[in-house]
């Protein structure tokens, strides 16, 4: 480990606080580090490992796929790509998908869409999106401005311009920052994660939602973590009874592998035209096939099991000593906790369960199909570091 550490030092670019840890091997929701300790792992990669590390089904569809051809590019037709596409497209009501490599990227093309759609429908004067203070959106130029918290502005400007702030839940000002400035489209998060696991009010995501379809503006929802079952829906509009204009999805997608989509509705299927956007390892059909295993196996019965195990954990921590509130949606959740988030992170690290942050909160993402004892049992060690 003290090698590997001093390797990773000398080469690898400072711009990650790594934990203490190197994960070596694993399976499920249980890995082990060089030294064979185990530890449950409720991060799943920041909410990528959707059926846990070396998932069966996923191994055998990605395994298949790199027997028969890693990557052609996009000049030409592969199955996988194509199939995905179906499959996103039948399940949410979309019409076209885009493929990126990122939630970042898949933002981007979002971003794109609704420009184009805007100055085509409107005129090249409407081109501001309105995102909400406290998002977050990507770290590129374009997904920085995107996103309302100005610490991650600072060092990087000037920054790409047309985007203002809104404050979250507040229709009548959203509404109006969107009248005054033109806006192409709006870009929410139905759950701010990065923010600090907080969902957006029901009446205001609907409100929204009206407003964007009375005046033409388009609706967009970051469902980068926040979707393929998260929260207990298989993307979290769902739960809010809205249908966006623009979808955009990653990080479980792919299982473990970079996979990014954007979803085109019905108003923009066709915006984007030959040459207007790409990517070359958009659609790749290893990921693709990953994809394919992973959202074939998101239905109602594993996502009952989300909501039933995100009950279970509320449950668990509301009131319970040393905790000051817990938010979230699904498997998607929040801790405040009266001592510093880090200490308690570190505390469950020693004692073999692996969380993450989210500003000030504990942060908790665990697989999809965590066994529920192996939850609970996480769960107990967290209480225990609250104390």
């Amino acid at each position: 480990m003290s090698e590997l550490k001093a390797i990773d030092k000398q080469y690898v670019a400072n711009t990650y606080a790594r934990f203490p840890v190197e994960i070596v091997s694993g399976k499920g929701s249980v890995v082990r580090d060089e030294t064979g300790k185990e530890y449950i792992d409720l991060g799943s990669g920041i909410g990528v490992t959707a059926f846990g590390i070396a998932d069966d089904a996923w191994l055998a569809a990605v395994t298949a796929q790199l027997g028969k051809v890693q990557h052609m590019s996009n000049l030409y037709y592969t199955e996988p790509c194509a199939r995905l596409a179906e499959l996103l497209c039948s399940r949410t009501g979309m019409k076209k998908v885009f493929f990126a490599n990122s939630g970042a990227e898949a933002n981007e093309g979002a971003i794109k869409a609704a420009r184009k759609y805007a100055a085509e429908k409107k005129g090249a004067d409407h081109f501001t999106v309105v995102t909400l203070k406290n998002s977050f959106h990507g770290r590129t130029l374009t997904t920085l401005a995107a996103t309302g918290q100005e610490h991650y502005h600072e060092l990087f400007q000037p920054l790409t311009p047309g985007f203002v702030y809104a404050e979250a839940n507040d229709l009548a000002g959203t509404v109006a920052l969107a009248r005054q400035h033109k806006a192409a489209g709006i870009l929410i998060e139905c759950v701010q994660g990065e923010g600090g696991v907080i969902p957006l009010e029901k009446e205001y995501i609907q409100g929204l939602a009206a407003f964007c379809a009375a005046e033409d503006v388009l609706l967009m929802v970051d469902e980068v973590q926040t979707g393929n079952g998260r929260t207990g829906a298989l993307y979290s509009y769902m739960n809010f009874g809205v249908q966006p204009d623009i979808v955009t999805t990653a990080k479980g997608l792919g299982g473990g592998l970079p996979l990014g989509a954007v979803l085109l509705g019905e108003k923009c299927e066709y915006v984007l035209g030959f040459g207007d956007h790409g990517s070359t390892f958009g659609g790749n059909p290893v990921c693709c096939a990953g994809a394919l295993s992973v959202l074939g196996r998101i239905d109602e019965a594993l996502l009952a099991d989300v909501r039933a195990k995100s009950a279970a954990v509320f449950a668990a921590l509301e009131g319970a000593e040393g905790v000051e509130s817990v938010s979230g949606l699904g498997l998607m959740i929040g801790i405040q906790t009266k001592k510093p988030a880090a200490q308690v992170v570190k505390e469950c690290i020693a004692q073999g369960v692996l969380c993450l942050t989210a500003k000030d909160k504990v942060r908790l993402l665990p697989a999809l199909n965590i066994p529920m004892e192996t939850l609970m049992k996480a769960v107990d060690v967290i209480k225990a570091a609250c104390v």
